[in-house]
């Protein structure tokens, strides 16, 4: 099982920051993500519960599907496909707050790869380390901005 949890403090406002990481057309524009398309629109709002993002990174291809959107506070989402690795995902979720006029970000992802071995061996933790380097890479450079 992999279980990421990366914590940091933007100094930017929270509705700037959650804005960012709701924009699930253009995740292209953070490093390390080559594509990113937004394949279904939410129920309520365009990039809501209900929506359907593609991220392609690392030669990792996956549809998250947001699963609570509660602006500008918290964004949750789940793993419904991926390839070339099976993920039984079960949480994926960024949570912000205000901090003394800063953001202080909570993104936190947890489930497992489901080959059999390989999966919790090897390929879980390949995931821990290189998810949250990804997830830090991201919240550093909405702060960069």
């Amino acid at each position: 099982m992999f279980s990421i949890c990366v914590e940091r403090v933007i100094d930017k406002p929270i509705q700037e920051v959650f804005a960012a990481l709701s924009d699930h057309e253009n995740y292209a524009q953070f490093k390390g993500v080559d594509e990113s398309n937004l394949i279904v629109e939410g129920k309520f709002d365009k990039n809501g519960v209900g929506a359907v993002r593609e991220i392609i990174a690392a030669g990792a291809n996956l549809h998250e599907e947001i699963v609570k959107y509660d602006p500008p506070y918290t964004l949750g989402y789940k793993i419904i496909k991926s390839t070339p690795l099976p993920y039984d995902h079960e949480l994926g979720e960024v949570t912000l707050r205000e901090e003394n006029g800063k953001t202080h970000a909570t993104w936190r992802s947890k489930g497992h790869i489901t080959i059999f071995l390989l999966g919790s061996l090897y390929f879980d933790k390949a995931i821990q380390k290189n998810g949250s380097r990804a997830f830090g890479s991201i919240l550093k450079q909405i702060s960069q901005r």
